[in-house]
């Protein structure tokens, strides 16, 4: 089956084929509305590349020029020729718990809910209507980032506020990065030779957003992020749990709007708060020159990550292994040997040899009572195989 896989943000478009699983082209729209907008294609067998800079007013023309260097590499004469289309939908709400093939009860959601992803789901819905007035023909799948956490109980979703305000306007803990969490767990326990359904573990999905989960029997059982992307680690540029207090205190104190202490905590503070770089290979330079915010900032990450780490541990009967993804989780062997030794009284043993060498598989100690383990994640490709898995099904 040829899949295409689309991750539509508010000035660009991100996709992916696939064939039969396999990759087989990816490329990026990017810039749209500006004056001068970049298209590529990447042939992933030959490696060849197309390339092009002109002005691309909105995503439907976007999406016609992905037609057209798709037909000009000849990997794929027209999207009709496709089997179906996956999305990714950064928030499902409290309705939209399960991944979906597209209807118009579907998009009317997605739409209802925009408002507790404002940066994302309006994004994502004009880059469904637009594939859908492309290829008329084409199933459409919603992927959701929250899906994965649904099976969480309500004592670890639910907020201590009035219990009105979760029943008039479904304030509760959602998370995400849940189609991440959910691939490198199946991945983890196929690695270990466990069956997924009898496999625990803590998936630490690290990158710019990052996020961890507790997983019991293969189904999430809590998780970092919250109604938001905002809550739980420090990351990148979001500033993770706090004092909520700090927030009417700023506000009063420097006479900031809602909308102005939206942006510091998301897009002003994490590790870029504290030091200026959110780029973790930027912050390991600087302290090499002796830089102590930059050092400050790698110290807050990892102590906030090992606390998560051993909160999960401890409301889990048994924890099989310890799983790092996504850029930061899979290429930064001083991030994971520094969390790793916080948790070493718990069982946890990284092989530091192996740490520093691997970008995947096994790295922990044959004595560690946890396997700990880098799962390079493809939420692509686990896109690509929901989506096919529900059009045969259809």
């Amino acid at each position: 089956m040829k899949i295409l896989v689309l991750n539509s943000g508010s000035s660009s478009i991100k996709f992916k084929l696939f064939d039969n699983d396999e990759a087989i082209a990816s490329g990026l729209v990017e810039k749209i509305g500006e004056k001068i907008s970049n298209i590529e294609l990447k042939n992933l067998k030959t490696s060849e590349k197309i390339q092009r800079e002109l002005a691309i007013k909105n995503h439907e023309e976007g999406i016609k020029l992905v037609n057209e260097l798709f037909a000009q590499s000849g990997i794929l004469s027209d999207l009709s020729e496709l089997d179906g289309c996956g999305h990714r939908v950064v928030h499902g709400g409290s309705n939209l718990t399960k991944h979906c093939i597209v209807n118009d009860d579907v998009l009317k959601e997605i739409e209802r809910i925009s408002h507790m992803a404002p940066l994302h789901n309006p994004a994502h819905l004009v880059g469904i209507k637009t594939m859908m007035s492309a290829a008329k023909n084409v199933p459409n799948v919603t992927v959701f980032d929250t899906a994965f956490h649904q099976s969480m109980p309500d004592y670890a979703y639910m907020y201590a506020l009035p219990y009105e305000y979760y029943e008039k306007h479904q304030i509760r803990k959602y998370g995400f990065h849940g189609t991440s969490h959910s691939y490198v767990s199946k991945q983890a326990a196929k690695m270990l030779g466990k069956d997924i359904n009898d496999f625990n573990a803590i998936s630490a999905h690290l990158g710019n957003g990052a996020s961890v989960c507790a997983i019991e029997n293969g189904k999430c059982v809590d998780t970092s992020m919250g109604l938001t992307p905002l809550e739980g680690l420090i990351m990148g540029t979001r500033c993770g749990d706090m004092d909520p207090a700090v927030l009417p205190f700023l506000s009063k104190e420097l006479n900031l709007s809602t909308d102005e202490l939206d942006v510091i905590m998301n897009k002003k503070s994490g590790v870029y708060g504290i030091c200026g770089y959110n780029d973790f290979r930027d912050i390991h330079a600087q302290i090499e020159q002796n830089d102590d915010k930059a050092r400050l900032a790698l110290d807050m990450f990892c102590y906030r990550l090992a606390k998560y780490i051993g909160s999960y541990y401890a409301i889990l009967p048994r924890v099989d292994a310890l799983i790092f993804t996504a850029g930061i989780g899979e290429n930064d062997s001083k991030v994971r040997e520094k969390v790793c030794k916080r948790l070493e009284h718990l069982g946890f043993k990284i092989d530091t040899t192996k740490n520093a060498n691997l970008r995947s598989g096994q790295i922990s100690q044959e004595n560690s009572n946890i396997d700990i383990l880098i799962v390079p994640t493809e939420e692509e490709l686990e896109i690509a195989k929901i989506t096919a898995n529900l059009i045969n099904c259809r």
